[in-house]
């Protein structure tokens, strides 16, 4: 199996590093197999975040997330714990994943997240979730606690 679970990383979450096949017309990455982690995504999105740009910290109370970070550009990926049940809950974990550190990451609810761009370009992210935004026909409540939105939130991205 080729999902990495790191020692350091918080419990539930999937980290998986990702190979580029390249050859003369460019290269391909694989992002997603069923075969390899129980995960199933209903929609999708790309972001592009300028540089020096953060997005987040949020968690997700019901969704997860499925974050590919495979370039241009680079991020620094923090993730908090805050699962009381959680074997790992008030741990913190900072990533360093996009274009030279291709990776997929499946951010469960109740983890905290966000992420900055430090290239010096524009640096994308793909996301795979398990929840549409919004719900069916963007007729719910967002399923987000927005923390970047608290001026005493102990989520901090630098």
């Amino acid at each position: 199996m080729i999902i990495e679970h790191l020692k350091y990383m918080i419990d539930g979450v999937i980290v998986k590093k990702l190979n580029k096949y390249n050859d003369e017309r460019g290269w391909l990455v694989e992002i997603y197999r069923n075969d390899e982690v129980e995960y199933q995504p209903v929609m999708s999105y790309i972001s592009v975040t300028k540089p020096g740009v953060v997005r987040g910290p949020h968690e997700h109370k019901d969704q997860s997330d499925c974050f590919v970070f495979i370039g241009p550009g680079a991020f620094r990926l923090y993730l908090w714990d805050r699962r009381e049940e959680s074997a790992t809950n008030g741990e913190t974990v900072t990533i360093e994943v996009g274009e030279n550190k291709p990776t997929m990451v499946i951010v469960p609810p109740g983890v905290v997240h966000g992420y900055k761009c430090i290239s010096d370009c524009d640096a994308w992210c793909i996301n795979l979730p398990d929840r549409l935004y919004k719900g069916n026909e963007k007729k719910e409540e967002i399923d987000e606690i927005r923390w970047e939105e608290d001026k005493n939130s102990p989520y901090k991205i630098e």
